[in-house]
C-alpha cells in the first residue's frame, strides 16, 4: 500500500545543541574526538544515530580545536568562520586522517584563510538561481523540471558549497505555505515534469517532515520523476535508515543523487547506505566537485568512480567548481578537467565515465565540456581518434553512388587520405593493446610452427 500524508502543519527541524560530545572508537586511520572528564565514552548505538550526530556538530572553533587535538588554529580561520559558517557531523569529522590543509576531508570541511579572498569576478549568485525563482524555495531554470530547496541545513557545510550566500546562516526550511506556493506553481506548468528536492540537504529533515514534501510534490500529476539531492550518503551515512529507505519508495519513480569527492569518503558505513537505497530500487547517481587539492587528480578520480561503480552508485557528473565567493582556492582550470576525462576514457567503462559538466554563470545551464574526438570532417568521411592516438575514417551515409576510392593500405596515410576515404586508419606507433595484440600473434605463429 502506497503511503499518502496531507499537509497539516509547517516543517520543523530538530534544533541541535551547541555542545559536541565525544565520538567512538573509530578505525585506526581516523581521529578521534576527546574525551570529555565528565563524559562516557560514546556506545555505538548513539554513534549510529543520526539526530545525535545532528545535534553534536562542531559548530565552533573551541569544538574544532578539541575534536582535532589542534595545537594552533591555522590562521584566518576564525574570519573564515564568522563569513561562511561551519559544521561537520561527528562521522564525517572521523573520516580526517591529518589535521591540516594536506587532508582531502579537512580540505572540504574545515574553514580556511582563502575563502576570504574575492576576486571581483565571483559572485554570491553565480547561477542566478535568485532570478529563476517564481515562488519562494523553488528554482525554474530549464524548461522541463525545477529545483525546490527543502531546507537550508546540511549535516556538514561544504567549505566549496555553490549557495554558500545561504548555507549556515539561517537553518531553516520550507514552511507548508511555502510548499503549497512551490506545488501550485509546479500544477500550473505541466511542463515540469521532474522536481529536484535539494538544500542544504533534505535527509536532514525528520522522515515525516520530508515526506510530507514528497508526497505533496508527487501529488501533482504532471510530475513524472523526483530526485532528491543528498550527501547524507556521505556525511551522515546513519541517516539512511530503513525507515527512510520505506517511505521514498512509496513515490516512485524517485532516485537520490549523491556527492563523493574522494575515496576516503567511500567507507563501510557509506557503502550500507548506499546499499540499502540501492536495494529499495532507488536508483544513486553521484555529482562530484572537481576540486584543487582534493581531487584534481586523475588517478584520484579514477579510483573515485571505480569505488562508486562498486557501490552501485553511478558517476554522473563530475562539476567545475563554481564561481561562488569564498571558493576561489578550490577552482581549476577547465584543462584540468579535460585532462581528466582525457585520462579515464579508455581506462574505464562507459558506466563508471561522470560527464565534465560547467554550470554556466549568468544562468546559463549546465555545459558538457569534453576533449574533441572528432579530428575532422568531410562530406563523405569523419575523421575520429581514440584515448590511443588511433585516428580512424568513419564512412558516412549518402544518398548517391559511391565513388569514393577503395581503402588501401597507404604506407604513410595522413588525414586527408582518411577524409578521402582512401585510407581507413592512422595507428600509434605502440599502444598496450597493439603490444597485447603482437603477442598473441606472435605466440599463435610459434603454435603453428611446433605444430
Amino acid at each position: 500500500m502506497e503511503r499518502r500524508v496531507t499537509l497539516t502543519e509547517e516543517v520543523s527541524e530538530d534544533k541541535p545543541p551547541s555542545r559536541i560530545l565525544p565520538a567512538a572508537d573509530r578505525p585506526a586511520t581516523r581521529l578521534k574526538a576527546p574525551r570529555q572528564e565528565s563524559d562516557d565514552a560514546i556506545d555505538g548505538d548513539r554513534w549510529s544515530d543520526w539526530r545525535w550526530q545532528m545535534r553534536n556538530r562542531i559548530r565552533s572553533i573551541v569544538q574544532l580545536r578539541q575534536h582535532l587535538e589542534l595545537s594552533e588554529l591555522p590562521p584566518g580561520i576564525n574570519e573564515a568562520t564568522a563569513r561562511f559558517p561551519m559544521a561537520i557531523a561527528p562521522y564525517y569529522a572521523s573520516l580526517i586522517r591529518c589535521a591540516d590543509d594536506s587532508d582531502p576531508v579537512y580540505r572540504m570541511a574545515v574553514p580556511q584563510v582563502q575563502e576570504l579572498f574575492d576576486p571581483p569576478f565571483l559572485r554570491d549568485d553565480p547561477l542566478e538561481e535568485d532570478c529563476d525563482t517564481p515562488v519562494p524555495g523553488l528554482v525554474h531554470r530549464y524548461p522541463d523540471r525545477a529545483l525546490l530547496i527543502a531546507t537550508s541545513t546540511c549535516a556538514m557545510y561544504c567549505r566549496h558549497c555553490t549557495r554558500k550566500r545561504v548555507a549556515g546562516m539561517r537553518e531553516t526550511c520550507i514552511t507548508s505555505l511555502q510548499l503549497r506556493q512551490a506545488t501550485a506553481y509546479i500544477a500550473a506548468h505541466p511542463e515540469i515534469r521532474d522536481v529536484i528536492i535539494s538544500g542544504g540537504d533534505p535527509f536532514t529533515l525528520a522522515t515525516d517532515a520530508l515526506e510530507r514534501i514528497v508526497a505533496a510534490v508527487r501529488a501533482v500529476p504532471s510530475v513524472e520523476i523526483i530526485r532528491i539531492g543528498s550527501r547524507t550518503p556521505v556525511t551522515l551515512p546513519m541517516r539512511v535508515t530503513d525507515e527512510l529507505v520505506s517511505m521514498l519508495s512509496s513515490y516512485h519513480p524517485l532516485w537520490v543523487n549523491t556527492h563523493f569527492n574522494h575515496p576516503n569518503e567511500i567507507t563501510p558505513e557509506a557503502a550500507v547506505a548506499c546499499a540499502r537505497l540501492v536495494n529499495a530500487g532507488i536508483p544513486v547517481g553521484n555529482q562530484c566537485v572537481l576540486l584543487k587539492g582534493v581531487n584534481d587528480s586523475p588517478q584520484v578520480m579514477e579510483e573515485l568512480c571505480r569505488g562508486l561503480v562498486r557501490m552501485r552508485v553511478r558517476p554522473y557528473y563530475m562539476f567545475q567548481c563554481d564561481l561562488v565567493r569564498g571558493v576561489e582556492h578550490f577552482r581549476t582550470p577547465l584543462s584540468r578537467g579535460m585532462e581528466i576525462m582525457e585520462y579515464l576514457r579508455g581506462r574505464l567503462s562507459g558506466l563508471a565515465i561522470p560527464t565534465f559538466v560547467v554550470d554556466a554563470p549568468g544562468g546559463g545551464g549546465k555545459l558538457p565540456v569534453l576533449p574533441s574526438y572528432v579530428v575532422s570532417s568531410s562530406p563523405t568521411h569523419t575523421v575520429l581518434r581514440n584515448s590511443e592516438g588511433m585516428l580512424v575514417s568513419y564512412p558516412e551515409p549518402r544518398s548517391g553512388g559511391y565513388d569514393s576510392p577503395r581503402p588501401a593500405e597507404v604506407e604513410m596515410p595522413t588525414v586527408h587520405e582518411l577524409l578521402s576515404g582512401a585510407a581507413t586508419r592512422i595507428l600509434p606507433a605502440s599502444s598496450a593493446r597493439h603490444r597485447r595484440r603482437a603477442t598473441r600473434a606472435s605466440g599463435r605463429a610459434e603454435q603453428s610452427e611446433s605444430a
